[in-house]
């Protein structure tokens, strides 16, 4: 039988997202109610700027009081879409406090401060859910606590900023540069007026933490990931990957060591092979691919974006939350349990593909070959092409630590015949 008192929800932010969980809160009313078997009623929506239209959403609704909202205690749900660190900890630790559990998209804060958060959940016996927080509407958070909790994870790698993969798409596919790409990502939406966050790998290394910290049950924050834009990304690039049957994608890694003593999280641009199922992803869209030692490889695709996608796995954890309480239960808390280090990236076993502007003479490549040997990194291919005294050398490595990857290019600029380090690009998945 349902239950006829509703369990009320408080929405922080009401923009792009929040609008749209507004919207289908009340659109679908009857079925949210159905499938959790109590009425949701939408109580408060806290904001900034009172006087902006908001369709769909009462104004006797708004409030630009968030705390007096979180505060109130007849608040089953806080539904925080707010973003950035500050006021959302507080006002995210304050709703704990006084009775409700909390549905958060905010990757940034997860990353940085996602312990403290589960702790207090913890100690007020309330959910933390954040389904939203690193791919939109592509189920993945639940399945890595939930539907693999009996497995293990040994690599999670995917496309997890649909900006970057946007741009990077298209200069694949029509030959642009990066900024003719970018701009074209602008116009249609897809990035920001500012596009720091994107694609300079912040936002997508927020997502790896929060992935890590889930796959290998231990703790990752946001300064355990290394980080790499694509800013430096050349149609040139793209032209050696095709060479080589490779596409580039900006990739976030997390993985754990051979011998299962650390974990790494990086993420960075790299050259996959156009057989992997990443290579395929196109346009804005996210895609995570999961390698478990019993399941085996998994992929998760989706829009990993947009108000809409995010909106429904908002809502997805809403009512995952609405039928603990009335169950009297909580989901799954934090399982930190393997407290496992973080290597750093020089540890990271991978392939470098780096090409080198030469003088067109005799012995320039013994001598690149030579650096490469003193640094104890083996060679896998050799390209070269000449042209007027001068020349480009490509050369694709085999798998070697990063920290000797890197020497040996800082080794190679301080040759007198390499005029300089035209590309330095990992290559994975293969």
């Amino acid at each position: 039988m349902m239950r006829t008192r509703p369990l009320k929800v408080a929405l922080l932010g009401c923009g792009v997202v929040g609008s749209e969980v507004a919207r289908i809160m009340t659109t679908h009313a009857d079925d949210l109610a159905a499938r959790i078997g109590a009425p949701v009623e939408l109580a408060g929506v806290a904001v900034r700027r009172p006087d902006k239209v908001r369709g769909g959403v009462p104004a006797e609704l708004i409030t630009t009081d968030a705390t007096a909202l979180v505060k109130r205690g007849d608040i089953d749900v806080v539904v925080e879409v707010i973003g950035g660190i500050e006021p959302a900890r507080t006002l995210i630790t304050t709703a704990f406090e006084h009775g409700a559990s909390v549905v958060s998209a905010n990757k940034a804060l997860l990353a940085q401060d996602g312990a403290s958060l589960y702790a207090a959940a913890e100690q007020h016996g309330q959910d933390l859910y954040y389904e939203a927080a690193v791919a939109g509407a592509i189920p993945l958070i639940r399945p890595l606590r939930e539907s693999l909790a009996g497995d293990k994870i040994n690599r999670v790698m995917g496309i997890v900023n649909g900006t970057t993969n946007f741009i990077l798409d298209k200069m694949d596919t029509s030959g642009a540069g990066y900024s003719e790409a970018l701009d074209e990502a602008t116009a249609l939406g897809y990035a920001e007026a500012d596009p720091t966050a994107d694609v300079e790998a912040f936002d997508a290394a927020a997502k790896a933490a929060i992935l890590a910290g889930i796959a290998f049950h231990t703790r990752v924050r946001l300064d355990d990931v290394y980080r790499e834009g694509m800013t430096e990304v050349t149609a040139a690039d793209f032209a050696s990957a095709k060479e080589m049957g490779c596409t580039i994608k900006l990739l976030a890694i997390c993985e754990r060591a051979a011998d299962g003593g650390s974990v790494t999280a990086r993420v960075h641009p790299a050259m996959i092979p156009l057989s992997h199922p990443l290579a395929s992803v196109r346009e804005a869209y996210n895609a995570v691919f999961v390698e478990a030692e019993a399941a085996g490889q998994l992929m998760f695709y989706g829009p990993g974006a947009g108000g809409s996608p995010t909106a429904s796995a908002v809502l997805g954890d809403v009512v995952a939350v609405c039928r603990n309480r009335l169950n009297e239960a909580t989901g799954p808390g934090e399982s930190a349990y393997t407290q496992l280090p973080v290597s750093s990236m020089g540890e990271v076993v991978t392939r470098y593909h780096i090409s080198l502007d030469v003088a067109d003479k005799p012995g320039v490549l013994a001598q690149v070959a030579t650096v490469f040997a003193e640094h104890g990194v083996s060679i896998d291919t050799v390209r070269q092409q000449g042209k007027d005294g001068e020349a480009s050398l490509v050369v694709v490595t085999h798998r070697a630590p990063d920290a000797a990857l890197s020497g040996t290019v800082e080794a190679l600029r301080k040759l007198d015949t390499v005029r300089g380090v035209a590309s330095i690009m990992r290559v994975e998945g293969e």
